[in-house]
C-alpha cells in the first residue's frame, strides 16, 4: 500500500521553494548555513508562533494554513533549510523523520504548546541535517578515486543511508520519499548536480520500496549496487 509523499515528478500544488524534497543539498547543508540559537531566540520565536496559532475551534484548512505560514516565517528568518520542520514520521507527516510534530490536526492546539512543538521540531530537523552532513562526509568517495573504488564507496553509502532512514522512520507510511531525498542529497554533496542526482536515485530505487515494509537486506544491497553501477559502470568489488 502506498501513501502520498512529495514527488519530484508531480508539479501539482507544490511550492518548490518551500518543499524540502525539492530543495538542493546546497540549500540545507548546515556546514554552509549558520544557525544562531539561544534561549532568547527560542523565546522570541515561540512568542511569534504562539500569536499565529488559530483558535481551538479552527477547521482543517485554517490549521493547515497556520503550518504553511510557520514554514514561510521560518524560511524567511533562518533560511529554506527549515522547510522540513514538519516533515514528520508516518502518514500524517508525509513519511519524514521528525517526531516532535505529527500533523496539523493533532499538533496544533493551545498556543504555547503548539509553539513549543514547532520549536522542538525545528531543532530536531536541524539535528537531522547535521547528522546527514557528518554521514555524507564519512561516506563520500575520496578525491581522485578510480571507478572501482568510487563504485564501492557509492554502494556502501547507499546501503547505509537507506538503513539509517528505515531505522529513523520505522519504514512507516511514505518513508521512501525521505529515502530518495537523502540519497539525492548525498550524491549532490559529492559534486553531482541536483537533477542528475534525482534521476540516478529514481533509476536505482524505482518503485521497489513500500510503505510499512522494511526492505530486505537483499533489496537494499541491490539498490546500492544498481546506483553504483549506473554512476560508475563498475561493479562494487569489496565487502562492506
Amino acid at each position: 500500500m502506498s501513501c502520498p509523499v512529495p514527488s519530484w515528478r508531480n508539479t501539482t500544488a507544490i511550492n518548490y521553494e518551500l518543499a524540502p524534497a525539492w530543495l538542493p543539498w546546497s540549500a540545507v547543508d548546515p556546514r554552509l548555513i549558520g544557525f544562531a540559537w539561544d534561549e532568547e531566540e527560542a523565546a522570541q520565536l515561540s512568542a511569534v508562533i504562539a500569536s499565529m496559532v488559530p483558535p481551538g475551534d479552527a477547521g482543517w484548512e485554517e490549521r493547515h494554513r497556520f503550518t504553511a505560514e510557520v514554514t514561510a516565517l521560518l524560511a524567511a528568518r533562518y533560511g529554506r533549510w527549515t522547510c522540513g520542520w514538519d516533515w514528520a514520521v508516518g502518514e500524517g507527516g508525509g513519511g519524514g523523520v521528525v517526531s516532535s510534530w505529527c500533523c496539523a490536526s493533532h499538533s496544533v492546539g493551545a498556543p504555547a504548546a503548539t509553539a513549543a512543538n514547532v520549536v522542538a521540531s525545528l531543532l530536531e530537523w536541524r539535528e537531522w541535517l547535521e547528522e546527514l552532513a557528518e554521514r555524507f562526509e564519512q561516506l563520500a568517495p575520496p578525491a581522485g578515486a578510480n571507478a572501482g573504488d568510487r563504485s564501492w564507496h557509492l554502494e556502501r553509502a547507499a546501503t547505509r543511508l537507506v538503513t539509517v532512514v528505515v531505522d529513523r522512520t520505522g519504514a512507516e507510511c511514505g518513508w521512501y520519499g525521505l529515502c530518495r531525498t537523502v540519497l539525492a542529497w548525498f550524491l549532490s554533496s559529492t559534486g553531482m548536480g541536483p537533477e542528475a542526482a534525482r534521476d540516478a536515485v529514481d533509476t536505482a530505487v524505482g518503485g521497489r520500496f513500500e510503505s510499512w515494509t522494511v526492505p530486505s537486506r537483499t533489496l537494499v544491497d541491490s539498490v546500492g549496487e544498481d546506483l553504483a553501477v549506473d554512476l560508475t559502470g563498475e561493479q562494487p568489488y569489496r565487502d562492506r
